[in-house]
């Protein structure tokens, strides 16, 4: 991260950062990004919903998503293996990014010609394969996004936000699509149409333009802090590739400041990571229909999101984003309110409505600050690995502990009012770790 003060621009020049043609790429591998927890996440929760799965058993089969959480441990393979044939044609992370889209398309094929009620250990063996896949994936993604924007903190909101909303676009609308007919053709009809999309849109692969930087030479610069008389070349491979990106990291943004970020990261979106795997299950048990999460929950979320997520980067690019992790982490913790009210009344369509917009308001906003925090620590030679390493931590709070939550739920007799409640008290203690962060980094005369 640059030693720099941040300068306070004007609303003009916010809004005149968004005619930068890069954006448009980082939208279009978010929709990438996005996509795969439709196909092991909102809509496997309602296929096996369907198919009468227990509230613990749905929780814990999403818990293959665990492996987000560990996928900074094949990150630097990444930044320096190069895809053969591929790579010549399109790039370090272009590669990377078709051969795992392409994967995903295969796998969800293979969940689409299964039966969850009479195979679940297949069905759940083909998801973790996808979530491998798409963790895999998101590397190569967000080290595209670090790679083409560079560290120019006017356009890391803004970055960060065409990224979420091209994450919720991929998410949402093929979310809607499925649960909107899967009632009239059934869940695996509904796969195979998912795969064909995903198909189609790995073809916007080949469009997007591979970001220019300097990183091998960075990285030979690297090699030659481990090189010696008696290193053997794959002993020096092994350093560049797996030691030296946690190292550069660490020397950095120094231990203190490190260790307190990790924390951080690992605290700040737990609360909403409690809803989010549960929020299908709590539409299904509080009386919505299919079609009725289908309309609310992902077209209605996804057009709020999207828009929340373009005046957040204003937000973020205008007053800072220490300023607006602050404000989204209350909002945040302010919106699970919402759900706890929704389950109070029960099935009205009028409080889910604005239940869906406050709820993707706070998570919109919030999440532009979050990821351009991170991105703002993470080096040139080696983002792909670094954002990966802080995102894992952040993956291994949600899917872990979210793990949990049909059981929460079952040990609350099923109050989800008291469920939502305790969900909403969750970002307490990493608000107040952010504000030490903040002070380390004014201390060194770093501002973000």
């Amino acid at each position: 991260m640059s030693e720099v003060v941040r300068p306070a621009p004007g609303w003009l020049t916010a809004i005149r950062v968004y005619r930068d043609p890069r954006l448009l790429f980082i939208f279009l591998l978010g929709c990438s990004s996005g996509y795969p927890w439709v196909l092991i996440s909102s809509a496997m929760t309602g296929w096996l919903k369907d198919a009468d799965l227990s509230r613990a058993a749905i929780s814990y089969f999403g818990s293959v998503t665990a492996v987000y959480a560990i996928n900074f441990l094949w990150a630097p393979l990444l930044d320096r293996v190069r895809v053969p044939y591929l790579y010549q044609r399109l790039g370090q992370r272009r590669s990377w990014i078709l051969l795992l889209q392409l994967w995903i398309v295969l796998f969800t094929v293979g969940i689409a010609l299964t039966n969850p009620a009479a195979s679940l250990l297949w069905t759940s063996l083909l998801a973790l394969a996808i979530a491998a896949a798409a963790a895999s994936m998101d590397v190569a993604i967000d080290g595209y996004r670090i790679d083409i924007i560079g560290q120019d903190p006017l356009k890391l909101p803004t970055a960060a936000a065409m990224g979420v909303a091209g994450w919720w676009t991929g998410y949402s609308l093929p979310g809607y699509l499925a649960f909107h007919y899967a009632d009239r053709f059934g869940w695996s009809v509904v796969y195979l149409g998912l795969a064909l999309l995903l198909a189609m849109l790995a073809l916007g692969t080949l469009w997007v333009r591979e970001p220019e930087s300097n990183r091998d030479l960075l990285q030979q610069k690297a090699a030659e802090r481990y090189q010696n008389s008696q290193t053997h070349p794959a002993l020096l491979w092994l350093q560049v590739t797996v030691i030296e990106p946690f190292a550069e990291f660490i020397r950095r943004n120094g231990l203190k400041v490190s260790v307190c970020l990790i924390v951080f990261i690992l605290t700040f979106k737990l609360g909403e990571s409690f809803l989010g795997r549960m929020s299908i299950q709590f539409y299904r048990e509080v009386g919505f229909s299919n079609k009725q999460i289908a309309e609310y929950s992902k077209l209605i979320g996804w057009g709020a999101t999207v828009f929340f997520t373009l005046l957040g980067s204003l937000l973020n690019t205008r007053f800072g984003v220490f300023k607006g992790l602050v404000i989204g982490g209350i909002a945040m913790a302010a919106s699970n309110l919402m759900f706890a009210w929704l389950a109070k009344v029960g099935p009205d369509e009028q409080i889910l409505f604005w239940t869906i917009i406050l709820d993707n308001f706070t998570t919109a906003f919030s999440i532009v600050a979050f990821v351009s925090f991170l991105s703002a620590f993470t080096g040139v030679a080696f983002s792909a690995s670094q954002y990966a390493l802080l995102a894992s931590v952040g993956n291994f709070g949600r899917t872990s502990m979210a793990a949990f939550g049909g059981s929460l739920v079952d040990w609350l007799d099923g109050d989800w009012s008291m469920f939502f409640l305790l969900t909403s008290l969750m970002v307490i203690p990493a608000l107040g770790l952010l504000w030490y962060i903040m002070y380390l980094l004014r201390q060194r005369g770093q501002q973000i």
